[in-house]
This record gives structure tokens, sequence and C-alpha cells, in this order.
């Protein structure tokens, strides 16, 4: 849109506008009444006693009441979060190491991009069931490999103790590309300036990744984690796929419990409250992360 000149009033801009404004308004309200009318649906739920195929009662905050005091939420919040810090912070490492491999100019780097890149192609469903076939502990080629080299086979998804970490090898497996292709091109924007005056002065290889690379980065690595907390506090089609929140509640995220407390068990009141606070925390944590990427802008 084309700047006015300061010295028309504020009525002629606004009327020079209009035009404009008529343009854009049937998406800006066909985006506004698609995004509030599902929140506001869930918080009204949230506040009722709804099992399908019941009438639904008010029951005020009660839902929320029982949710502080259920064992299973605590759990589900505990592991929603477990997989969200080792997801991402296996994603950061790993995402910018592959970004700064593929920025230099190797012999054999578009076929290497190619084939670090295709994970992110693939569907989660898809993968999914291609890991549930790999990890299998009868016939899956991961154990068959772990007896070739002499160590035990192992549960992965069957195991309480291993099931949680599995799963985020498989989530960074599948989505650390997504994060080389932000940082890479981050590195790709960065100033030569700044290196060419420090090879100048003898810094080392490592002094000018930590001293220059990092800072310079940093506001693409916090996109990065803004972008991945989103999906990950939401995980859901892998370990439903997968674990389906098994064994017993290893695995049952804030997500995965929600689900089936609304579409198993028919609790829609309930579940309302469960999504509602999981939306809650997704909100939250891209508020203090966009906080955090203005401060070093």
């Amino acid at each position: 849109m084309t700047a006015l000149p300061t010295g028309v009033s504020r009525k002629t801009r606004w009327t020079r506008r209009l035009p404009f404004l008529w343009l854009i308004a049937p998406a800006a309200l066909f985006t506004v009444i698609m995004t509030a009318f599902p929140i506001l649906q869930v918080v009204h739920l949230s506040t009722r006693e709804f099992v399908i195929g019941f009438r639904s009662v008010y029951t005020g905050l009660d839902n929320y009441r029982e949710m502080l005091a259920d064992p299973i939420f605590w759990s589900g919040m505990r592991v929603t979060f477990e997989l969200y810090f080792l997801s991402l912070a296996a994603q950061l490492v790993i995402g910018l190491y592959l970004a700064i491999l593929l920025h230099r100019a190797l012999k054999g780097s578009r076929l290497l991009r190619t084939v670090l890149l295709s994970p992110l192609a693939m569907p989660p469903v898809a993968v999914g069931m291609m890991w549930l076939i790999l990890l299998d502990p009868s016939f899956g080629p991961v154990n068959y490999l772990l007896e070739l080299v002499g160590m035990n086979k192992s549960l992965f998804l069957a195991s309480p103790r291993l099931v949680v970490q599995t799963l985020a090898a498989i989530d960074t497996w599948q989505y650390t590309p997504f994060v080389t292709l932000i940082l890479l091109g981050g590195l790709q924007a960065l100033p030569e300036e700044p290196y060419e005056a420090a090879e100048i002065d003898g810094a080392s290889r490592a002094q000018r990744f930590w001293r220059i690379t990092l800072p310079l980065l940093r506001p693409s690595i916090i996109t990065a984690s803004i972008l991945r907390s989103v999906d990950l506090l939401r995980f859901f089609d892998t370990i439903y796929i997968t674990t389906q929140g098994g064994p017993g509640t290893a695995s049952t995220t804030l997500n995965i419990y929600a689900y089936r407390t609304g579409f198993v068990f028919f609790r829609m009141g309930y579940a309302s409250a469960l999504m509602l606070t999981l939306m809650v925390m997704v909100l939250a944590i891209t508020f203090l992360l966009n906080g955090v990427r203005r401060r070093f802008q």
C-alpha cells in the first residue's frame, strides 16, 4: 500500500484506505470465524459434563478440578515435556551440524542434501509404520543388527524405560531436516566481513564458530525452536501409530490422553478441558520464545 503524504488528514487517509479494507475483509472475517469458533466451542464444552449420546450438563470448573487430581494428566504432562525437550535439543544440535556441513562447498553436497532431507517428505503415518517394523522385537532389522554386534535385543517401543527416548529419536530422524533447512538459510545469509576480520586476527575455526557463527545465527535457531515447539507439544500421529500411548501410560502425552478421553470414552467435556490446557501451554511457550527472539533482533 502506497504511503500517504504527511499533510493528509486522518479522515482522508481512512477514505483512501477503505477500498483496500473491503478487499481484505472477507478473508479476514473468514479467518477470525474459523479460528475463534472452535476455540469458543472448546471453552464452552470444557465447562460441561458432555458424554456423546447424552445431554450435556453445566458443571463449571469441575473438569479442571478433576484434571488437577488426575494422575494420568500429570503423567501425560511429564511425558509431553520429556519428549519436547529431548526432541528439540537433539534436532537443534544435529540440525546445526548438518546445516554447517551442507553450507560448505563439498563434493557431492547436492546428493547429500537430497538424502538428508528425504525424511521430511514422508507422511508421519508412513514413518510410524516404517519404524514399527524396523524396531519389532521379533523380526525387526534393528534388533538383528544388535545381535550381530553381540548386543542383546531391545523392546524399544514396548519398553516403559525406552519408549519416550525411542519416540524422540523417531521424531528427530524425521524433522531434523526441517531444522537444517532453517539454519542453512540463516548460514547463507550471514555476512562475510566478520569472518574475514577474524581470520586476519588469527582466530581458529572453533573461535569463529562460538564467537561469530552462533551469535549471528541465534535468531534462526530461535525461529526453528518456535516452529518445532508448536509441533512437538502437539505430538500425536507417530505416537498413535507406534504405541497408542503404551505400554500402559508410558508414552501417553496430553494429546493422546485427550484423544482417548474424547473419542474412546466419549467424555468430550473433560477432553476439551485437557486440550484447552494444552493449547494454553503451547501459546505460553510460543510467546516466551517470541520474546526471546525479539530481544536478540
